[in-house]
């Protein structure tokens, strides 16, 4: 039978040591990736404590907007020990959790085994011993770790570019994390600066609303939601599409840089194609560049993100098509995509007074936030260095990285196999340790 190891326990542990604290394993972050690790190793009955600097979950309940849906269906919540249509006991499998259901989805698992999870406390530095073991201080305390594993996610730092300085200080600006209904900007017109997922479901969001929305388009990619009578995740599923590994990958290291696909799980879900809200209204730009007195400057580059986006689009089509050709499945062909809207010209600038824009939300994106790792595992651009999360430096590992190993690592649908990977080195090392430890 597993070992619990629960919050109550290790409190009551703390008060018979003077000094810090040694445990097998700390799991840094109580998000997804930190609590399916936490299920791997409570089920082997290895000793842990998993330290999140907030509440468990923070990002889906404080960082996102009202409207927010998953993008991907129901059933590929499938978290260790606890999927939505089984252990969970959801009856929509193919549709997609609003916000409060994911809400409900989650803290559901978390009390299905109760981890033990300490949160508000954050990690202010990690570094390794002389001896080999890991020194972990936190602002409750000083802990000794055989073992870290890092889980805090991608999504620490939101970007907002140094030019939003020269916007006016009457000028509402807003990070896609901070955006959460049109009612609560102000009135006037709204620049939405980015086109993945977020910021494509943000301009939708005040777009439906009847707000005046100007969206500065990037190189994101978009993908089809149903074709040829099934839900395109369904067939990627079967095709065997989102089980290729990063080493099998045609892209390689570089599908890791990749955006996401902008799509929607709203109203059912649906594509999203800017060139058809283009046509209701919504004004399109190319990237954003900089600020000059009262003009936003944006890249010639609208209809070449456009393009590309519709590239996407048709590549996953083909693979789809490959795979009904190959399998020899009966589902009717659909006719091509036409675009059904092209810019006339590029805009290279607008003057945000005259176009009545009061408010902004920079929608690109979030940095990770490793600082406080004092640990030799990262490259010159300070990204994690490992494979299927396993670093180089022994007893090291990271969860929840975009394309750990495959598509789903990362998400809901895959991370559970990546900590379930990871917790064959641990118990590996830590079985190591204790016999180690009774030799002596």
């Amino acid at each position: 039978m597993p070992r619990h190891w629960n919050t109550a326990a290790l409190d009551a542990a703390d008060a018979c040591f003077v000094g810090p604290r040694r445990i097998d394993v700390v799991i840094i972050g109580g998000g997804q990736a930190g609590l399916s690790m936490s299920w791997h190793l409570q089920q082997a009955g290895i000793e842990h404590v998993v330290f999140e600097r907030e509440r468990c979950f923070s990002q889906w309940r404080d960082a996102r907007w009202d409207s927010f849906c998953l993008v991907t269906p129901n059933w590929q919540c499938r978290l260790p020990g606890f999927t939505y249509d089984g252990a969970y006991g959801g009856t929509d499998p193919h549709g997609f959790m609003p916000k409060d259901q994911i809400i409900e989805y989650l803290d559901a698992y978390r009390a299905s085994f109760d981890p033990p999870l300490r949160e508000g406390v954050e990690v202010l530095s990690v570094r390794q011993t002389p001896d080999g073991e890991f020194a972990v201080h936190t602002r409750a305390g000083d802990w000794l770790a055989g073992q870290v594993v890092i889980a805090n996610g991608v999504y620490a730092t939101p970007v907002i570019p140094r030019a939003a300085e020269r916007l006016p200080a009457d000028m509402l600006q807003l990070h896609s994390s901070n955006y959460r209904n049109p009612q609560s900007m102000p009135d006037g017109a709204i620049l939405v600066v980015g086109s993945g997922q977020s910021g494509c479901q943000i301009a939708e969001d005040l777009h439906i609303a009847g707000r005046a929305v100007h969206l500065c388009v990037g190189s994101a990619p978009r993908s089809p939601r149903v074709y040829r009578g099934r839900e395109v995740t369904d067939w990627l599923t079967d095709s065997g599409y989102y089980d290729i590994p990063l080493a099998r990958h045609p892209q390689g290291e570089a599908v890791r840089d990749k955006t996401n696909h902008y799509l929607t799980g709203r109203d059912g879900g649906r594509e999203i194609d800017l060139r058809q809200r283009a046509l209701e209204g919504m004004k399109l730009y190319g990237s954003f560049r900089n600020v000059s007195g009262t003009r936003l400057h944006f890249a010639p580059d609208l209809s070449a993100h456009l393009d590309r986006a519709d590239a996407s689009y048709n590549g996953i089509r083909a693979l789809v098509d490959q795979y009904i050709a190959e399998a020899g499945i009966d589902a009717p062909p659909e006719p091509a995509y036409t675009p059904p809207w092209t810019p006339a010209a590029e805009t290279p600038e607008i003057d945000f007074v005259n176009a009545g824009i009061r408010s902004v939300v920079w929608a690109i994106g979030f940095r990770p936030d490793y600082a406080w790792a004092q640990l030799p595992v990262f490259d010159g651009r300070g990204h994690p260095v490992h494979h299927r999360g396993v670093t180089p430096l022994a007893g090291v590992y990271f969860l929840g990285l975009s394309w750990q190993n495959t598509w789903g690592s990362g998400r809901f649908a895959d991370v559970g196999k990546d900590a379930g990977y990871l917790l064959g080195p641990i118990r590996a090392r830590a079985e190591g340790s204790h016999q180690s430890s009774r030799a002596a």
